[in-house]
């Protein structure tokens, strides 16, 4: 048979891994401290299910792969398509989504033409049946529904027809097939159990195995290990089996050993550690590793050298119709290869790596998981780090495991693959399965898939496919096939760069690979660049060619600037794409980013001439100078591309060329006064050119003074000094080039001058700062050691600065044409530099008296606190010295400026005239608080000076009241506490004292500070008189608050201001309740009476005046419900200490103020006043109900005169409240009751259980001499028995002393020897029972002895004795300890408990109308 394309690919993939490549990884995820002693089988089997925990994965970290090997770079996914199920997408979990980046076609999927005509051919010709099973090594084998084995060679000729018909009518269908690593041999499992195994030289049958199993379940997996004569099986059953093959004789045998049973947990899913041929003398080969997946957990066995259990997982719940999945492969990990099981249940994949430790022992650690939004029902490695993932849609999906994208989906359901279901229902031999296996089995498809250096073949119902990875050229040529070039070129990319996943066929090391990635990314540019000139349309709007051109040129100069390929991007490509205007266009216009971005530096001399003119003729000229001063100045033609720039205004490309095209610095500046200078000396007005042109040569003397280039960039180091002085010669000129006889002198410095005096001063000003910030600290380049050159280079700088200065004064002192604000300006400019700590300008005594005048001229406002701040920092440096003291006292107050008048105070040490400076300054006036304090708190002054200064304070105490009460306050208490009373006869202003007093007294309340001040009640008393005509609302608090003011005095200031309700507090707490109650009553009726003439009076103003009178009757109704809430609060303080006759002249009167008031509304018609009294009524009658008897409240409302004789209606709502009350009071108590019965009744239940219950001995033996209970058989004694567990005998715990009582005592308490020792040693008799830990809950004393005769000897007679004296105590607690919360009953005492605490009753009227007893379910107990 010819070789196929197909078929070439069959078995050319290798899974080999370069481990030079492998990179040093952070192993983070690997801390889960190793198994030192694994546990057994038996014991994992043991374990109940309910009792396992969930395997969550702990927070780990991504292994680095970068450079692994060519198998496993990166890449994107250009057909992938979501197959998951739509519920999983709403979980909140982390998703795998679809990465920006571009990973191409990754797998190649092809149909095995051979192989899938032979399988139809068997079908129809011999009648072999459908495939069932197909397994992959150095040969494909198939099997089918008659028991036919099918074995192919790499070129897909079928080299043997295994079985026959009668075999498969005998066994059933193919269910399993395995080939060992040698291809010599082959097992086949069959539906109803047998399993066979072939020689594939000869085709010979060499075993058929039998009795492997238990009779009457399918072969579900049979795998060979990496050892020939070891296999294992797993059948329908659930159980797991060794198959150990053997020749004797000549004689070939089997022995099966069970691995798993099938009872303890339904195994469905078997994979045992096969090593690839690089690896047989990995280390963990020794050991035959064996992964079993049942359908509750995981299990890692160890075959050899013996059976060990090295790890056990639970699943994380999930559907029960997922089925399990195995899959092993060898992974590198820090220079080492290990092997690593990928297995899941449902969508999540997990990942454990195994390793062998130096011990012997196996290390099974848990890497990060990957999480999917799909049903996974096949599993299967492709390389060391991508996976192929089958979903329950038959999507197949490719993951790259380090980062967790999902590279590529395919949809497989053309293949229509086949399904193990009626294996796993084990049709063939009745089907009897549990119902979990079956419906795993619906979505089984184990044997459909198998994969093998790097490759998969699938198994269809009349065809076989094969998968693997493309190398990086297919990928490419599939996106070139398309005409997707951008994303041909952005996974080319990702391949130059080291970031693709998933890569094949890339060798050498990382240069040799770049070399040829980049060969091949400028054969797809040359072919990109012909395709977008070829597929231009032709005709049509300049629009659409544009846009066509805009998505095709960027990526062009993108990759070529990229690859460093700037030779490609202007000789071929933009040689071709110079064919069309347009896409000239477009590329010229493109470059602009990338210059600007300093991606690109120099151009050739053709594609700079076009530039320019591109850009010239399109208008785009700010484009233009982006671009000249990023560009490498020796590619431009200078002349031609200054005359441009020039004459389109591009200054700042003018100046960039000169600067670095001709290191001329100069030239530029004299170019831009020749324009700027005459309009500005001829005072014309300034256009918005003229103002950028300034701005721009004041920003380039800035520059060029700072050592900085211009517009970007700094300038060479050996020219800084130079251009510096260069530009100060040049500004100190007495006369221009051109200059004419009407010229000034310094005509560069007046023109900057009247252009912006300010801004230039400035630039000046910096100057100045970095030539002094450079002589404090030298560079370090020069080891902080100034040379002879640099000592030069600073005094001839200096010397031009002040030249500089001497030349500002000459141009603008005592010339007209400077404003006075552009004088004031250079005066400001002179002071800051003269202000500066290392300054060395001169300037004479007289202009030092021009500055003082102009700083200090009180008829200019303009920067008043600018002129200040300079003035201020002038005296701080020592200016001081060179002005006369008391001139310059006298205008700084004329000027206001009273920082300058502190800082003279200070030196004379007049601080309290610096208490005026700050009143009188506005914006410092809020810091005099913080001054005085701080001047009165440091010792640093004298007695004589902090009293000028306490004296001052006393004279505007008005004023710092005004200011800020609380900080006066606050200073009073530190510095002030004798003069408190001069303080309050000083205040004139009521409104004033109260505040402060307020400040003073209330936030000195219960502090610490409060000591310092004399606390008077007189003070307190004329707070309270103050706050009755302020804040009248304030006075219950403080009442509250304060207990400094004396009650008479008090209770005559309310009555004197008419404060009923703080009169009534005062009264309450003299003891006078009938005076508190009548003042109370009294507020009440007032209010009562404001709401009723209200809502009798008449209704005016229409629609507004009816809302305004609504809004004023629901705000005096408020008021009214605050007041009765506030009497029936007082009444039930009150109460307690009453009797019947007195609590009836509390509750009656209340009771008859309202019902008046109610019967008064009656007839109006606003309703929602009637209904509110109504309500209020009812609410006293519930409230009084506590306190009074029934009849007596039913018998002062009948003998009301109205209601005696009304009919019964009128207060029928009256009686029906009282009654609801009576029945919610009884149904309460019965609930109560009920409560307290059933608690009890529990407690002792479970009391007696606990005191009477049976106690199990640990062991046989005393725990004191350690001697069997019984040691005599003929003697008769007595033995305890602890709680604890721990026996003795009684003869022995009396020689311990270890009983609190006297030891004839007939029930005797006793304590457990041995617990008691282990805490603490042994107590006393007076030790505390609380205290014993070793206490039992329940101590039974036994007795043994013999029966009477006819019993047997043998035999012990148990007498239980139960204590119930401390014991019984412990109990007690230990049966409160077991509830989880409080018992109902106690629930409800708290309740009452809460209530009574504020002096009220159960039914308080600040409780909401719609309370409810809320009964509480029966209480849950720790059994």
């Amino acid at each position: 048979m010819s070789q196929s394309p197909d078929s070439r690919s069959l078995l050319s993939a290798s899974s080999q891994l370069n481990l030079m490549e492998v990179e040093s990884i952070d192993d983070k995820e690997f801390d889960i401290p190793q198994v030192d002693t694994p546990p057994t089988l038996e014991s994992i089997l043991n374990q109940m299910e309910e009792e396992e925990d969930p395997f969550v994965l702990e927070d780990t970290c991504l292994l680095n792969t970068d450079n692994m090997d060519a198998q496993s770079y990166d890449t994107s996914s250009l057909a992938s398509s979501d197959s998951g199920d739509p519920a999983h997408l709403k979980r909140k979990r982390r998703t795998l989504e679809q990465n920006a980046a571009v990973h191409g076609s990754v797998l190649r999927l092809s149909l095995l033409k051979g192989i899938s005509a032979q399988i139809v051919a068997a079908a129809d010709k011999v009648d072999a049946g459908l495939p069932t099973a197909i397994a992959m090594s150095g040969v494909i084998a198939v099997g089918t529904s008659h028991g036919l084995a099918l074995v192919f060679d790499t070129n897909q000729a079928l080299r043997l027809c295994l079985g026959s018909k009668t075999t498969g009518a005998e066994f059933g269908a193919i269910s399993a097939l395995s080939i060992n690593h040698d291809c010599s041999r082959l097992l086949c499992g069959f539906a109803k159990g047998q399993i066979t195994m072939w020689d594939l030289a000869n085709g010979k049958l060499l075993r058929t195995i039998t009795d492997a199993h238990p009779p009457g379940t399918a072969i579900l997996h049979v795998k060979f290990t990496d050892d020939p004569t070891l296999a294992v099986c797993n059948d329908s059953g659930g159980s797991v089996f060794e198959l150990t093959f053997r020749r004797v004789m000549g004689m070939r045998s089997c022995d099966s050993r069970c691995l798993f049973s099938g009872s303890k947990g339904e195994v469905c899913c078997i994979e045992p550690l096969r090593t690839p041929p690089d690896f047989r003398d990995h280390p963990i080969t020794c050991y035959s590793l064996l992964a079993m997946a049942s359908l509750t957990k995981i299990l890692i066995i160890g075959l050899k050298p013996s059976l060990n259990v090295w790890m056990t997982l639970p699943y994380i719940k999930s559907d029960p119709s997922s089925v399990p999945q195995l899959a092993w492969q060898f992974v590198p990990v820090q220079k080492t290869v290990n092997p690593m099981l990928a297995f899941c249940k449902g969508d999540s994949v997990h990942f454990l790596l195994v390793k062998k430790e130096e011990t012997g022992t196996i290390h099974v650690i848990k890497q990060r998981q990957l999480q999917l939004s799909c049903d996974i029902i096949s599993l299967n490695w492709i390389n060391s780090c991508s996976l192929v993932l089958l979903d329950s849609h038959e999507k197949l999906h490719v993951v790259d495991r380090p980062t967790q994208d999902v590279l590529e989906t395919l949809d497989l359901e053309q293949v229509q693959l086949v399904y193990n279901s009626r294996h796993f229902k084990s049709l063939a031999t009745g089907g009897n399965v549990s119902q979990a296996l079956a419906l795993v089995g619906e979505k089984a498809c184990y044997q459909s898939l198998s994969s093998y250096a790097g490759q998969i073949v699938c198994l269809g119902t009349k065809s076989a496919h094969i998968m693997s990875l493309r190398n990086w050229k297919e990928r490419l040529d599939c996106l070139l096939k398309q005409e997707r070039f951008t994303e041909a070129l952005s996974l080319a990319w990702s391949f130059h760069e080291g970031t693709a996943k998933a890569v094949v066929g890339l060798h050498g090391d990382s240069q040799k690979r770049k070399a040829v990635i980049s060969d091949k990314m400028v054969e797809i540019l040359l072919h990109f660049t012909e395709y977008a000139v070829k597929k231009c349309p032709e005709q049509g709007k300049l629009q659409v060619m544009e846009q066509h051109f805009q998505e095709v040129v960027p990526v062009l100069v993108d990759y070529c600037l990229l690859l460093q390929k700037a030779d490609l991007l202007f000789n071929q490509l933009y040689s071709r794409l110079v064919e069309n205007m347009v896409a000239k266009g477009v590329f010229l216009e493109s470059l602009e980013s990338y210059i600007v971005a300093n991606r690109l530096g120099h151009i050739t001399t053709p594609v700079m001439k076009d530039l320019l003119a591109h850009y010239h003729d399109n208008g785009m000229m700010d484009s233009l100078e982006r671009c000249i001063v990023h560009l490498d100045v020796t590619s431009l033609d200078i002349q031609q591309v200054v005359q441009v720039c020039w004459n389109n205004q591009l200054y700042d490309a003018v100046i960039y060329i000169f600067n670095r095209g001709m290191n001329d610095y100069i030239t530029p500046m004299e170019k831009l006064f020749s324009v700027i200078g005459p309009r500005v000396r001829e005072g014309r007005s300034l256009t918005g050119d003229d103002v950028v042109m300034g701005n721009k040569l004041l920003v380039y003397i800035s520059c060029c003074l700072a050592g900085r280039a211009y517009p970007i960039g700094d300038i060479p180091e050996d020219l800084v000094v130079q251009v510096k002085y260069q530009v100060f010669e040049f500004l100190i000129r007495l006369h221009s080039g051109d200059s004419s006889q009407k010229e000034e002198v310094f005509p560069f410095i007046h023109t900057l001058l009247h252009f912006d005096t300010r801004e230039f001063l400035n630039v000046l000003a910096m100057t100045q700062e970095s030539s002094l910030m450079r002589r404090d600290f030298p560079n370090t380049r020069s080891c902080c050691v100034q040379t002879f050159d640099d000592v030069q280079n600073d005094k001839q700088a200096l010397e031009y600065q002040q030249r500089i200065v001497d030349i500002l004064l000459q141009v603008m002192v005592d010339n007209p044409d400077f404003t006075p604000s552009q004088v004031g300006g250079l005066f400001t400019f002179l002071a800051r530099q003269l202000a500066k700590p290392n300054n060395t300008l001169f300037v004479n005594r007289n202009l030092f008296d021009q500055v003082l005048e102009f700083l200090c001229c009180p008829d200019d406002d303009s920067r008043h606190t600018e002129r200040q701040q300079v003035l201020l920092e002038l005296l701080q440096v020592g200016g001081v010295v060179q002005f006369n003291e008391e001139r310059l006292f006298t205008l700084a107050e004329k000027a206001k400026f009273y920082q300058i008048c502190e800082f003279l105070y200070e030196k004379k040490h007049l601080y309290d005239r610096i208490v005026d400076c700050y009143l009188q300054d506005p914006l410092r006036k809020a810091e005099i608080f913080s001054y005085i304090h701080n001047l009165m708190s440091m010792p640093g002054y004298s007695s004589e000076e902090k009293l000028k200064v306490k004296e001052k304070v006393l004279q505007h105490m008005q004023e710092l009241v005004s200011l800020d009460p609380g900080k006066l306050a606050d200073l009073v208490v530190w510095h002030f506490t004798e003069e408190v009373h001069t303080i309050i006869s000083e205040l004139q202003d009521d409104s004033l004292l109260f505040q402060f007093l307020r400040c003073l007294l209330e936030s000195q309340e219960g502090s610490q500070s409060a000591s310092r001040l004399p606390l008077e009640s007189e003070l307190y008393e004329l707070l309270l008189d103050l706050m009755c005509r302020f804040e009248p609302q304030e006075l219950l608090k403080f009442l509250h608050t304060s207990q400094h003011y004396r009650l008479e005095e008090a209770i005559q200031i309310t009555e004197k201001y008419h404060c009923n309700e703080a009169k009534a507090y005062l009264l309450e707490k003299k003891g006078d309740i009938p005076g508190a109650f009548a003042g109370l009553l009294q507020t009440l009726k007032e209010r009562l009476d404001v709401l009723t003439a209200e809502m009798s009076g008449g209704i005016g103003g229409g629609v507004d005046g009816r809302d305004e009178k609504e809004a004023d009757g629901e705000f005096t109704l408020t008021t009214v419900k605050s007041s009765l809430n506030q009497m029936i609060l007082f009444c039930h303080r009150n109460c307690q200490n009453l009797d019947q006759e007195q609590r009836k002249d509390l509750w009656f009167p209340l009771l008859d103020t309202m019902m008046a008031s109610q019967k008064e509304v009656m007839g109006l018609s606003d309703k929602h006043i009637s209904d509110g009294l109504k309500e209020m009524t009812l609410k006293v009658l519930n409230c009084m109900s506590s306190f009074i008897s029934l009849p007596a409240i039913i018998q002062q409302i009948l003998q009301d005169p109205v209601y005696g004789r009304g009919k019964l209606a009128e207060i029928q709502g009256l009686i029906l409240g009282m009654l609801d009350t009576f029945t919610y009071e009884q149904t309460l108590l019965e609930t109560t009751t009920n409560l307290l019965n059933h608690d009890l009744h529990w407690s002792l239940a479970h009391l007696h259980s606990a005191v009477t219950r049976g106690l199990h001995p640990r062991q046989d033996s005393c725990n004191i001499c350690l001697q069997h209970y019984k040691r005599k058989q003929d003697a008769s004694e007595e033995i305890v028995v602890f709680s604890c567990g721990h026996l003795y005998h009684l003869q022995c715990l009396q020689q311990k002393d270890c009983g609190w009582g006297v030891a004839s005592e007939p029930q005797q308490p006793w304590r457990c020897y041995k617990c008691s020792s282990s805490h603490g040693g042994r107590g006393g008799a007076c030790s505390e029972p609380n205290r014993s830990r070793s206490t039992s809950l329940a101590q039974t004393r036994f007795s043994s002895g013999h029966h009477e005769k006819g019993a047997e000897t043998h035999r012990k007679k148990v007498v239980a004795v139960a204590t119930l004296d401390v014991q019984q105590e412990l109990s007690w607690d230990h049966l409160r300890g077991l509830y989880r919360g409080p018992s109902r009953l106690s629930i409800l005492s708290e309740v009452l408990h809460g209530q009574s605490s504020e002096k009220a009753g159960f039914l308080l009227p600040a409780q909401p109308e719609s309370f409810h007893l809320k009964l509480a379910p029966p209480p849950l107990f720790e059994e």
